[in-house]
Order: C-alpha cells, then sequence, then structure tokens
C-alpha cells in the first residue's frame, strides 16, 4: 500500500488521533501527576495499544452520524480540558478512557462499542483513585500493622497505634498516598492485561489478581517499614529519596518484578499458555 493509499484509510486516521490523544495524555501526566500515576499511566496506555494493535487488521468501520458526532464531540472536550491544564487535576485520570471511548465511536459507533471492552475497561482501570477506595475501605492501619510486625520481626522495638509506627527515636504516620492502594491497582491492572492479552484457565483468571493484590500490599508495606526506619535512625535526605525520589520507584519495579516472577513460576511454567487472537 501506497503512503497516498494510507492516508486514505479512514483506520489509519484514527491510529493518527489516537497517537495524539495518548501523547497529550501522557505528557501532562508526567508533568503534573506523581510519580506512581506516571508509571500506571504509560503501562495501561501501552496495554490498549498492544490489544487493538493485536487485531486492528480486522476492524471494519462502522460507526453513523450520531455515534460519530458523539464520538468528535468528546474527543474535543478531551483536548479543550487538556489545553488548560497547569496543574495535577482528576481529569487526567479519566482522560484515557473518554479518548478510547470517543475513539470507539468513530470506528464502531455505539453498537460496536462492546469490540473495545477490553481495551476500555484497561483505560478506564487508570480512572479508579485511591481516595475512592480509601473512603470505601481504609485499609491504612491494616499498612500500619503489617510495617510494624516487618519490624517487630527484624528485631526493632516498635508500638503501632491505628495508622502510626513508633519507634523509640521517630515515628510516621501511614496517611492514604502510603496506604498501599496505589501499589495495589498497580499490580492488580498488570495481572488484568497479562489476562486480556493470553488464554489462561478459570483458575489463572481467579489467583493471578489474588496474588497481585497480596504482592501489592507486601511490596508497600515494605517501604512503610523502611520509612519508619529512615525517620528513625537516618537523614531526612534519605527519607525524601525512599518517599519522594527514585527510591519510591524502586519499589514500584520490585513489585512488578515479583508479579512478572509469579506468571512465570506458577503460570508460564506449567501451563501451556497462549495469545488471544481476537477477530
Amino acid at each position: 500500500m501506497s503512503f497516498v493509499q494510507t492516508l486514505q484509510e479512514p483506520k489509519y486516521w484514527l491510529f493518527g488521533i489516537g497517537f495524539g490523544l495518548m501523547t497529550i495524555n501522557i505528557t501532562l501526566t508526567w508533568r503534573y501527576a506523581p510519580v506512581d500515576i506516571v508509571g500506571t499511566n504509560l503501562l495501561f496506555w501501552g496495554g490498549a495499544t498492544f490489544l487493538i494493535w493485536e487485531r486492528y487488521k480486522s476492524f471494519q468501520l462502522q460507526s453513523g452520524p450520531i455515534s460519530t458526532l458523539l464520538g468528535f464531540l468528546i474527543i474535543a472536550l478531551v483536548l479543550t480540558k487538556s489545553s488548560t491544564l497547569n496543574t495535577y487535576d482528576i481529569f487526567l485520570r479519566l482522560s484515557p478512557v473518554m479518548s478510547g471511548l470517543g475513539l470507539a465511536l468513530l470506528a464502531s459507533g455505539i453498537k460496536g462499542l462492546k469490540r473495545y471492552w477490553q481495551e476500555l475497561f484497561i483505560l478506564g482501570f487508570m480512572s479508579i483513585s485511591t481516595g475512592l477506595l480509601l473512603r470505601i475501605f481504609n485499609i491504612s492501619p491494616l499498612t500500619a500493622k503489617f510495617s510494624a510486625l516487618v519490624l517487630w520481626y527484624l528485631g526493632f522495638p516498635v508500638r503501632q497505634e491505628g495508622i502510626y509506627v513508633y519507634l523509640p527515636t521517630g515515628s510516621i504516620e501511614v496517611y492514604s498516598g502510603c496506604s498501599g492502594y496505589s501499589a495495589i491497582l498497580q499490580l492488580l491492572g498488570l495481572s488484568l492485561l497479562f489476562l486480556f492479552m493470553f488464554s489462561t484457565t478459570w483458575k489463572q483468571k481467579i489467583y493471578l489478581p489474588l496474588a497481585s493484590i497480596i504482592l501489592g500490599f507486601i511490596v508497600n508495606g515494605l517501604r512503610v517499614a523502611l520509612m519508619a526506619f529512615l525517620v528513625a535512625y537516618s537523614d531526612l535526605k534519605s527519607f525524601e529519596y525512599w518517599h519522594y525520589g527514585d527510591g519510591s520507584l524502586i519499589f514500584s519495579m520490585l513489585g512488578v518484578l515479583l508479579l512478572g516472577g509469579f506468571c512465570w513460576i506458577f503460570i508460564l511454567r506449567h501451563d501451556p499458555v497462549h495469545p488471544k487472537i481476537d477477530n
């Protein structure tokens, strides 16, 4: 197919629009959002893009006038709101699924949305905020208790009360940002991506998400235990490095590696899984 013929294909125009929307969202997230959101954003955008790329040749564009208009309005809203952002906004979490919905409407109309339910689910997963989950169930006391237990097993004279972890020379408060929901959501989203990309058994569809939740909680609990140790026995620079700086990314990568190792040891090595090819 020549370059001119490629330009005449509507689906390639949709790919171009989608790439532009993704680039805008990633750029704004990188500039204004917390580090953990940036990593999750990149992973889920990449996963949704991979799922689309695997079956783009089978796409049949069948959108009607109303669906097309609605899709353009949603995309216009995303672009307009994105152009006004100069700080972190919850819109950065909603923008991916709004962009995906607008593109799906342009591609296949309202009736064809079900073809893209996996991609929309993944993009919509990014819109789940830790604040909402904390209102439903606050796991911060559980995180504080687990972190105190880790320190106690390591021989430190530690005491825990609610969301506070006390050591003789310092203490920390496990507030919402350190509750563990961010790590849990990241690994849970990765486990869902794995299930969407590979054919798995119904047992694997149950225990893989459960394993990701447990691993996310444990990795974050270890991070909080380290924070308590640094507050009590180290300096402020070390604490800031592991709390706000690149050190926080190390625990995020550790969680991803542990989940990858779990998938390899308990699924890929023993059960023949194959990439999904949906037509």
